[in-house]
């Protein structure tokens, strides 16, 4: 079986990472969203992808190390 990779969170990740994560990260999150208007996953993904790469926008320009 192969797996297809994707180079975006799904809404459907994005929620289950979002469920799981501190209340507090949660709220600061999703006024994060709120506030630039964009949804909920692009911002988890911009999140994780600027702490491993203080560079990259997304997962797509993310190269870990680089931004350090």
């Amino acid at each position: 079986m192969q797996t297809k990779i994707q180079k975006q969170l799904s809404p459907i990740d994005a929620k289950v990472i979002l469920e799981r994560l501190p209340e507090q990260i949660q709220e600061a999150l999703v006024a994060r969203a709120s506030e630039i208007e964009y949804p909920i996953e692009a911002v988890i993904e911009m999140a994780i992808a600027s702490f491993l790469d203080t560079e990259a926008l997304g997962f797509v320009d993310c190269k870990p190390g680089r931004g350090q």
